[in-house]
């Protein structure tokens, strides 16, 4: 009997999260329920809001105690659900 050669071929893992959707479905999620989160922006300051609207570069936040804001998202360090 002879030996065959075989390679396993792994796809890459690589795929950019505008691909994947994992970033629309989250946003999505999160203004469909209406979910209060807090942004902490790379300075350190917190936002809390809702998200109302995003694209590829933005989210729009609305606020209960202030204006509503647009962030660039570059400038968003982290977000989490407020409690």
């Amino acid at each position: 009997m002879e030996a065959l050669n075989r390679r396993l071929i792994r796809p890459s893992l690589n795929v950019p999260s505008d691909q994947t959707h994992a970033e629309s479905f989250y946003y999505i999620k999160q203004m469909q329920a209406k979910t209060p989160m807090v942004l902490v922006l790379n300075d350190g300051e917190t936002l809390h809001g809702v998200i109302e609207w995003y694209d590829k570069c933005c989210l729009k936040i609305n606020r209960g105690e202030g204006p509503n804001l647009l962030i660039y998202k570059p400038s968003i360090k982290y977000m989490y659900k407020a409690e």
